[in-house]
Order: C-alpha cells, then structure tokens, then sequence
C-alpha cells in the first residue's frame, strides 16, 4: 500500500517536474516541490497520528484558506457549490426561493424578497430569521446553509423561521429566477434616461443597450448611468458597456501581469449606440471591478461626467482555474490599467504593515495622468468623482452602524409598527431619527475608531516604559475628546443615516423597484447629476 501510495505521489510530481523545468518556473519548483512534500507528510502524521479524530477535509479547508489570506482576498478556493454559486452569478439566473440571504451563525436572515417570487408569495419577508430548511437545522449546518435553500424547480422546501418572536413554517414550491443585470429603468423628466446597472453578468451590455433604446424612444436626449453599489463581474461586459457609448476600436482597459500572457488590451469591438448624447455616471463607495473599469474609461476619455463619492479601489484580475474533484480556485493574474495608465487599486497586500493589514497609498503620493482632454485624474484607490457629493460617502460611524445590521434591524421593526401607503411623499421624521439614535444605543453597539485603538496601544506602551504618569493628564484629554467625538457622531452624520435608514424602509413596502422609483424623486445624486445635465456649459467646462 505504502509503494503504490509512493508511485502515486512521485509520478505526478516527476511528470510536472519536466514541465516546469522548460518553462520560467525552473528556478522556483524545487521549492514548491519541497514544500509540499513537506505539507503532505505532516498531514499524513496529523491525521494518523493525533490523539482525537480529525476530519481531513476541514484541516484542508483550513489549511488552503490560510494560505490564500496572505494573498489577497480575491484569491479565492470554490468548493463544488462554490463553483455553482459563481456560474449562477455570472449567468444571472438560478433556482431557489427567490431571495436574498444573508448567513449567519445560527441562522439564515431574508435580507430582501425579490418581487412576485416564490419567498414573496409564500408571505416572507425582510427581517424573517430561517432556523430550519426542511429537516436540517441551520445552527448545526457546517457548510454555507444558504445552499440548502437551492434545488430544482418545481421542488418542495419547508421553511422555518421566527418573526418577532413568532416561530411560523412555510412550504414553498422553488422556482427558476433571473437576476437581471438591469432591474430598473425610467424617464427621471421629459428629456434625461435613468439607467440602474446592477451587476456585469453575461447580461449586462445586452440589458443596458435594451433600456437606453428604449428611454430614447420615450424622448431621452441626455442620461444617467447608475453604478452605484454595483460589485463588478464580466471584464469583456465592462468592455462591452463602454463600447455603447464611445467608438469601435478604443482602448478601455490594460492588463499588466507577470506573467506575459496575461498581459493584455482591451478595445471596444461593435458599433456604438451614440457617442453624442450627455452622460453622467453615478458611482459610490460600492461601485468597484468592472464599474470602475466603465466609470475610469469614460472619465479619461471625457465620455462622461462622474458623480457621487470615490470608487471601492479593486484594480486587480481575477481568473478562474480549474482544480480535481469539480473544485476551482480564483486568482489574482494581473492588475487593470484604465486608458490614460492609473491603476486605481486603493489597497497593497504585498507590503503590509507591522500588524499584517494591507496598506492604503496615501493621497501625498498620487500619480497624475491625463485624460483624452488633457485633465489631470490620479492613481492611489478607486475613481475620484469629477464632481463629489460629500454626505454621500460612507463614514467610519455609518460603515460602524450598516455592518452591525443596525439600519436593517431598526428598518424590520419600523416596519411592523408603521405603515407607509405613498412611496412619493415618505420622509423620515427628526423624531423617528431620535428614536433611531435610542435603539443604537439600547443594542449595546460599541464604535472603537482607528485612533481609538492606538491611543490604547500608546498607553500601554507608556505603562512598559513607566511614563505613564507623565503623559496622564494629556492622555484623559485625548480619552475626554473621543468620548465628545463618539456622543456626537451620529447626529454629526445625521444626513447619511437617515438616507440609509430610509433606503431600507422604503425597500420594506415597495421592494427594490420602488426604491428606485423614489430615488428619481428624493435621490441626491440624481438632483445632483440632473443639474450638470441641465446645464450644457457646465457640463462642457466639467469635460475640458
């Protein structure tokens, strides 16, 4: 058993050994040979040797994801379910309940149904906690139990869930869903087009070019690209969006990698759809990958004028490989390069600091580059707007807040204790704010700031080096105007929270398509985007 188990490890590894020692990896694959050898040996002794039973399969897990967080986090290993998950996301269609989920440890939370759906017509809503998928309890699922939720159409699932204490069960019948990379299209007045682009599937050219046909049928002669929150996807779709709007044969984006053939450019290819009509961009602090890719070639060609806070900053390439067994890894191959040459990756991975955190470039030590009209736009993280809207970008308090599910929380019980009947006049009032601000904090939330935390690590050090009581006085100063900062953030960023916070209502009663409806009327950005639209010369002189 020992001699065959030998020849299965040494024949596959004298078989590569004469691949790479033709290729540029000679020089390295005597240590990656090594390593593994290494590796399987001590897995081999752990799993025959350690005094309780292990399972091979999670110290793998463990094992490989350890490896690759010292990479970067798009660096990715997909398991079989993984692998599905991916081609669902970048097809755009799939076959479930027909929701949004989040997971959790112990349960499974509706974040959002999605209109006439399964989930929606079996009565679920936002805020609805799943504790148990047919036989299976959530809590006692190893694996991601948003996939139990998966299956063929037409197949039966029992659901339970609790709702404000109550614990109800629901079958629901699956059914096929389509994601689709538009969700919402609209006239915001008699001449400006308003298009939401989602996500870039394997939709999402054929899907814009459909909507913006369409608004220019009902009389749009300018309009607004809506990227906001948009993750990115498909780097040809990137291409392909840009391509509506500039000529055939421009280059959008640059892929640099070590690896040569990676190394590529990427033209646009077809016909566009009009390289006349004004346009302007939205994007945020969501908008990242292939969003900044469009929003980054548009701005340097001065194509289009772009709105809203900085980009999310994610440069780098991924492509998928496949691995034995029907699993795959991502990996990071290259970084993109907008036409005018900035890489707008806002995060380096490969130098970190003292505590292992990837390193942010600071603004002092921005590139310049040039855009097709000779404007000056930077390097260092993300797309910088053209023009900023200030209270739109997200806040250390408010990303404190939204990552603890505050808003959402405090957006369920609003919604079981209110009712909203007109989508165009709702507005959040000061004392529904004030009563916002009194769950926060009854929920026990504990903002600890960056500055917060080196203060603390200061004071220790001083203790080690006995100068505490020295610096004493100036220290309770500093602890004194945290404790300021802290009581008076909230109200400080008042006008962000109550967008969030209405956002998530809004979503409640009216589902994402309503929210994008009250967003033509209440939206910022869009008031914003509208006036620069409405003033040709402004526009212009933004461009030049």
């Amino acid at each position: 058993m020992k001699k065959m188990l030998r020849k299965n490890i040494l024949f596959p590894a004298l078989a590569v050994l004469l691949f790479f020692g033709t290729t540029a990896f000679k020089n390295d694959f005597f240590e990656i040979a090594k390593q593994i050898e290494i590796f399987t040996t001590l897995f081999k002794e752990i799993n025959m040797n350690y005094v309780d039973e292990t399972n091979p399969g999670s110290l793998m897990d463990t094992a490989i994801k350890s490896m690759l967080d010292d990479l970067d986090p798009y660096t990715q290993f997909y398991n079989e379910q993984d692998v599905e998950a991916s081609r669902i996301n970048n097809a755009g269609d799939y076959t479930g309940i027909g929701a949004k989920v989040l997971t959790l440890k112990d349960k499974l939370v509706i974040v959002e149904p999605y209109q006439n759906y399964a989930a929606d017509k079996a009565g679920l809503k936002a805020g609805d906690e799943i504790i148990q998928v047919d036989k299976v309890i959530v809590a006692d699922f190893k694996d991601d139990a948003a996939n139990l939720l998966l299956g063929a159409a037409g197949t039966e699932v029992s659901i339970t869930y609790k709702r404000q204490g109550k614990t109800n069960t629901v079958k629901i019948i699956r059914e096929s869903l389509e994601i689709k990379a538009v969700p919402h299209y609209a006239m915001v007045d008699e001449k400006t087009g308003y298009v939401v682009l989602r996500k870039f599937n394997a939709k999402a050219s054929s899907e814009t070019i459909r909507a913006i046909k369409a608004l220019k049928n009902q009389g749009a002669t300018q309009l607004i690209l809506d990227l906001r929150g948009n993750p990115g996807g498909l780097l040809h779709e990137a291409v392909n969006v840009t391509n509506i709007f500039v000529p055939k044969d421009q280059l959008v984006v640059t892929t640099k990698s070590k690896v040569k053939k990676y190394n590529k450019t990427y033209y646009t290819k077809r016909e566009p759809i009009d390289t006349e009509i004004p346009l302007v961009v939205l994007i945020d602090g969501k908008s990242a990958s292939a969003s900044e890719i469009v929003s980054g070639a548009l701005q340097d060609m001065d194509r289009a004028v772009v709105v809203g806070t900085r980009s999310f900053g994610k440069g780098l390439v991924q492509r998928p490989k496949p691995l034995t067994y029907g699993t795959q890894m991502k990996i990071t191959i290259s970084r993109y390069y907008t036409p005018s040459g900035r890489c707008i990756q806002a995060l380096d991975y490969w130098n970190r600091d003292e505590n292992g955190n990837a390193t942010r470039t600071k603004q002092e030590n921005y590139n310049a580059f040039k855009t097709k009209n000779g404007r000056n736009v930077f390097d260092g993280g993300g797309v910088q707007p053209d023009i900023e809207v200030e209270f739109a970008k997200q806040t250390p308090i408010s990303k404190a807040i939204s990552n603890e599910n505050l808003i959402f929380n405090y957006a369920t019980r609003y919604y079981y204790n209110n009712s909203v009947n007109d989508l165009k006049t709702f507005e959040l009032s000061d004392s529904e704010f004030k009563k916002f601000k009194d769950y926060i904090k009854t929920s026990g939330f504990n903002f600890e700031t960056k500055t917060e935390k080196a203060l603390t690590n200061a004071i220790n050090v001083a203790k080690e080096e006995e100068l505490d009581t020295a610096i004493n006085s100036e220290f309770n100063d500093l602890t004194a105007a945290l404790l300021a900062y802290k009581s008076n953030a909230i109200d400080d960023n008042k006008t962000q929270l109550k967008t969030l916070l209405t956002d998530e209502i809004i979503k409640r009663y009216f589902y994402s398509e309503g929210l994008y409806s009250y967003y033509l009327i209440h939206n910022n950005e869009i008031k914003k985007a509208l006036n620069i639209l409405n003033n040709p010369s402004q526009y212009a002189g933004i461009l030049r």
